[in-house]
């Protein structure tokens, strides 16, 4: 009898070891989705059309992938299209460098964006450290993720708080446990310190002119999209395992965030169906709900 009870014993740790392993290589990352991947020793690659927060980079393993900045926006450089011209306008006025004259204005500003450009390639002379998690920006062509220097400093916050960026854009939780909305703040304080000390860009901050420089970026903002909200025909059924970030902000309850781990947590497994998507943080049973009738699933 005592040799049984011992050689259950046995049986059972073992098939608890079992259970455990089953469980962190196959459960745990289905649920851990949207969890990042850090590279050391990456470069930079090359890009003539580069701008300070969107550049190549050159991952330890050679793969190439080009990286957007979480958190901040430099001012556009290489201005080609209309959609880009728009940025620029946006930006200028959001720095206050938007009145006057308008082709001057705009060379100052896109002087500024070269020495954004500039000095990311200063920061990134020596290999520095890369978090992602292979998210895409809209368009696809870029993804996003956070930089640290070889000196060991956040690039973005560097740039924000010299004055050659703004704190605006997407962010997500780092390795380290800093939520998005701490990383967000804490890119908004050194803005703010940027500002009042006329550093970088706001050293040409036109502050009686400001205001309203911004409420006439929100009024022609608002008022292309009720243009483009009216022209716009009922969306087609949106595929979450080909949507672009942009694209699944279109359903409804879904916004940058929860596209963004959506996104992330199709890097770990295909969803097959609507209620694949439970498996998303943040993805309750009511939102599920609420898109489920517009959601396609593609063949692979």
């Amino acid at each position: 009898m005592r040799y049984r009870l011992c050689r259950d014993s046995e049986i059972f740790l073992a098939a608890r070891g079992a259970l455990l392993a089953f469980c962190a290589v196959f459960l745990i990352p289905l649920f851990a989705e949207g969890s990042t991947q850090t590279f050391r020793g990456c470069k930079l690659g090359d890009g003539a059309w580069a701008d300070g927060d969107s550049f190549p980079v050159v991952l330890p393993d050679g793969r190439n992938v080009v990286l957007r900045l979480y958190g901040a926006d430099c001012i556009e450089w290489h201005v080609g299209d209309e959609t880009m011209a728009r940025r620029l306008r946006a930006q200028r006025r959001y720095f206050g460098i938007g009145g006057g004259d308008v082709p001057e204005s705009m060379a100052k500003a896109r002087d500024f964006a070269r020495k954004a450009a500039e000095r990311t390639r200063e920061l990134l002379a020596q290999p520095f450290v890369v978090e992602t998690a292979f998210s895409k920006t809209p368009g696809g062509g870029r993804v996003y993720g956070f930089v640290e220097t070889a000196s060991g400093e956040d690039l973005a916050a560097i740039l924000v708080q010299e004055g050659l960026a703004r704190a605006h854009g997407i962010a997500r939780q780092k390795a380290d446990g800093m939520s998005a909305n701490d990383y967000r703040d804490s890119l908004t304080d050194l803005e703010l310190t940027a500002a009042a000390a006329r550093r970088g860009i706001w050293a040409e901050t036109d502050w009686e002119r400001i205001t309203e420089d911004r409420a006439q970026e929100r009024r022609e903002a608002a008022e292309l999209e009720s243009l483009v909200a009216g022209a716009k025909r009922s969306p087609g059924p949106v595929d979450p395992n080909t949507a672009t970030v942009e694209d699944l902000e279109t359903l409804p309850g879904i916004g940058s965030v929860l596209a963004t781990r959506i996104v992330d947590a199709r890097a770990k497994g295909r969803f097959e169906s609507a209620q694949d998507l439970l498996r998303v943080r943040g993805m309750s049973r009511a939102r599920y709900q609420a898109i489920e009738g517009l959601l396609k699933f593609s063949a692979q």
